[in-house]
């Protein structure tokens, strides 16, 4: 249960969803001019917190926002937004635009204070290791067809919409995409991992990917695994669809087993052992970063 309802953070002050408001002419409303995080939240617990405001510090630098908040800033702004909505199972999005200008124009505007929103909403309880209890992703696959900057988590995100919107009309839960050379880049709101027997491989980072943070806490955490072999290289689509697993990681979902692809099985079409142990690792120690 909430302690109070809907308390958001908006430029340094505290107060209901329906009381903030935002320019229309913010460049973010305007243009998606700006960068965002999904922190995710348990028992007042901060997953990762560090390693997604350093990425959002990354992003803003990338498209020249110029903000000067650091992580025990943005820690104690989530921190509070977890206590304000109850400290239950929340995640904490983080938002920056530009600002807001006098007109509309494509140009970086001068002289302007970029917009800080931010609020908590309830996510499910943290998966589990347990194969009778995960989500099990069915997926289709499509070409990639969004911008070269991947590597931004930027709020303009209207490529991964629409990439995400023709899973769901097609009655899957998520899009795998590729690039023109039948390589696999990620998904339309994941990153891609695929296993071959005990060896577990992931496209490199380069500016057609986001350089996830659960995909970062995954490597690091199964290379300290030495029954396991992990590699990060190009991943052809042959590869995606004879694989014995895939995965999806993210921040809300952590690593979701996919049973099907364009129809097909999987491997066997159950979730793998190799989730499982993955799982279970990522469990113990993802409050480490």
């Amino acid at each position: 249960m909430r302690a109070n309802s809907d308390i958001v953070f908006l430029n340094g002050d505290y107060l209901p969803m329906n009381e903030a408001k935002i320019s229309p002419m913010d460049r973010g409303f305007l243009f998606g001019d700006g960068i965002y995080e999904m922190v995710p939240s348990y028992g007042g617990q901060l997953v990762g917190l560090g390693l997604h405001i350093k990425r959002m510090q990354n992003g803003l630098k990338a498209i020249g926002i110029q903000l000067d908040m650091g992580l025990s800033e943005w820690r104690d702004i989530a921190l509070n937004l977890t206590k304000k909505n109850g400290s239950g199972n929340l995640g904490v999005y983080l938002h920056v635009s530009r600002g807001a200008d006098v007109k509309r124009f494509h140009a970086f505007p001068e002289n302007i204070q970029p917009t800080v929103f931010a609020f908590a909403f309830e996510i499910p309880a943290a998966p589990v290791a347990d194969k009778t209890l995960t989500k099990q992703f069915k997926v289709n696959s499509a070409l990639d067809k969004r911008w070269k900057h991947c590597d931004i988590k930027s709020t303009s995100l209207l490529g991964n919409v629409m990439h995400f919107q023709h899973s769901q009309d097609s009655g899957v839960n998520e899009t795998i995409l590729f690039n023109a050379q039948n390589e696999l880049t990620e998904a339309s709101a994941c990153n891609v991992f695929v296993v071959k027997g005990t060896h577990i491989v992931t496209p490199p980072l380069d500016k057609q990917l986001l350089p996830g943070i659960t995909r970062f806490m995954v490597l690091d955490i199964l290379r300290q695994e030495p029954s396991l072999s992990i590699e990060e290289r190009v991943v052809t689509m042959a590869e995606v669809q004879n694989a014995d697993e895939i995965w999806l990681t993210s921040s809300s979902k952590e690593i979701v087993p996919v049973i099907e692809l364009d129809g097909e099985s999987v491997g066997d079409g159950k979730v793998g052992d190799i989730w499982q142990l993955a799982q279970t690792l990522y469990s113990k120690n993802k409050f480490s970063y």
